[in-house]
């Protein structure tokens, strides 16, 4: 809102505005202040409004009996938390964006569809105390349906023009170097970009996914955006952890979506330049900010966990910004947390219905797995940070090595 009136007053009224508010990296900075203060300073009072609703967690003790013994002190500590974080991006996102970028609008639903699935999620565990919320085919499902809506955006050009309203929601322009040699950039069409895998470290795409078998890249969208969300609320298990790794995770792609919306860097990284790449950018540094504040409360001994509404969101926003920086395999590697809690479940699953209820890890997710070793959940919280700390600065540096 405030850099739509700052151009306004600037093109009809030609009042004379300083440039610096328009830069993409000061409304990064801006974005990220405002959700940090929002977050922190609303805090009190939207966690005393917890407690008068009694919205308290249940601790999880039917298939991992040791862990009410573990969390026992965490029973009743308030949950949804993830409306403080939303909110507080959403603030930043009306402030700070350019609200006729239709990254912005995509973002904008991702938050708002997948914050609603948690959301109800966490009413259904909280008004029915014996069930386990939303069923997860049902939740899958949600989530799919989103992604599908996402990736027919990207590959389908005729759908990308019906959600153009005039100027607003264009599709971005996005130009590369056609070879080495050349000094002019070509212009590269959203569907054929999005159509291309690239892997890190490689300028050039592994492999372009054209005519019919652009189905196949349409389910990796899919797959990425609904993994990475579920990914994200399978970590949600420990105070501060999810939000540490979120921060770590956002950070890198915040930098990808600012380097990929400057022509000159794009080019001197030898990566595609994304026309108004930079409105991912400020919306993850204002979930970096959000996260920090949220930290604040959040860290041990939480007063408030994040619950479903805040963790299905936020993954999908990861996936989501990396899905549309054409960054799915980096996903992969900057958020190794997230793949690796997603993988434990997966296997704990598989080995107790294929080896006779045998199981490889003492519980899963793998963080609770090393709480049963003995490790004290701050020990757990901080080596899974610095592990998430180095992914990041991996992925940083492949840009650097392509």
């Amino acid at each position: 809102m405030i850099y739509l009136l700052l151009e306004i007053l600037k093109t009809q009224y030609g009042v004379k505005i300083p440039a610096v508010f328009t830069y993409t990296s000061t409304r990064m900075i801006l974005a990220a202040i405002t959700s940090l203060i929002l977050s922190i300073f609303l805090g009190p009072y939207f966690i005393r409004k917890l407690y008068e609703l009694k919205i308290g967690q249940t601790i999880r003790t039917d298939e991992c009996p040791l862990l009410g013994d573990l969390h026992a002190k965490k029973k009743d500590t308030p949950t949804m938390g993830g409306i403080l974080i939303l909110a507080a991006m959403l603030v930043s996102m009306l402030l700070w964006m350019d609200l006729r970028s239709v990254f912005t609008l995509i973002l904008f639903v991702t938050t708002m569809s997948l914050g609603l699935i948690g959301g109800y999620d966490d009413f259904l565990k909280l008004k029915y105390k014996n069930t386990k919320g939303l069923s997860a085919r049902k939740k899958m499902l949600f989530q799919l349906a989103i992604s599908g809506v996402i990736a027919l955006y990207l590959l389908s050009p005729a759908v990308a023009e019906h959600v153009k309203i005039g100027k607003w929601f264009a599709p971005p322009v996005i130009k590369e170097q056609r070879a080495a040699a050349d000094t002019a950039l070509a212009t590269v069409p959203l569907h054929e970009f999005a159509s291309r895998l690239y892997i890190p470290m490689f300028k050039e795409p592994l492999v372009v996914f054209g005519g019919a078998m652009a189905v196949l890249i349409g389910l990796l969208i899919m797959c990425v955006i609904t993994g990475s969300s579920n990914a994200a609320n399978l970590t949600d298990g420990l105070d501060g952890l999810l939000a540490g790794c979120l921060i770590m995770v956002a950070c890198c792609l915040a930098f990808i979506g600012f380097v990929s919306n400057n022509i000159d860097l794009a080019g001197y990284l030898n990566i595609a330049y994304i026309e108004g790449s930079g409105e991912i950018a400020i919306y993850l540094c204002a979930m970096v900010g959000a996260c920090l504040g949220f930290l604040w409360y959040n860290a041990h001994p939480a007063q408030v966990f994040m619950g479903d509404i805040g963790s299905l969101a936020l993954g999908g926003i990861i996936g989501v910004s990396a899905v549309l920086l054409k960054r799915e395999i980096l996903l992969a590697v900057i958020g190794g947390i997230f793949v690796a809690e997603a993988m434990s479940v997966i296997l704990q699953v598989a080995s107790y219905k294929l080896r006779d209820k045998k199981r490889i890890f003492l519980c899963a997710p793998l963080h609770h797995h090393y709480e049963y070793k003995g490790w004290h959940e701050t020990k757990v919280v901080t080596r899974f940070w610095i592990i998430g700390l180095l992914l990041a600065i991996v992925g940083i540096a492949t840009l650097k090595f392509q």
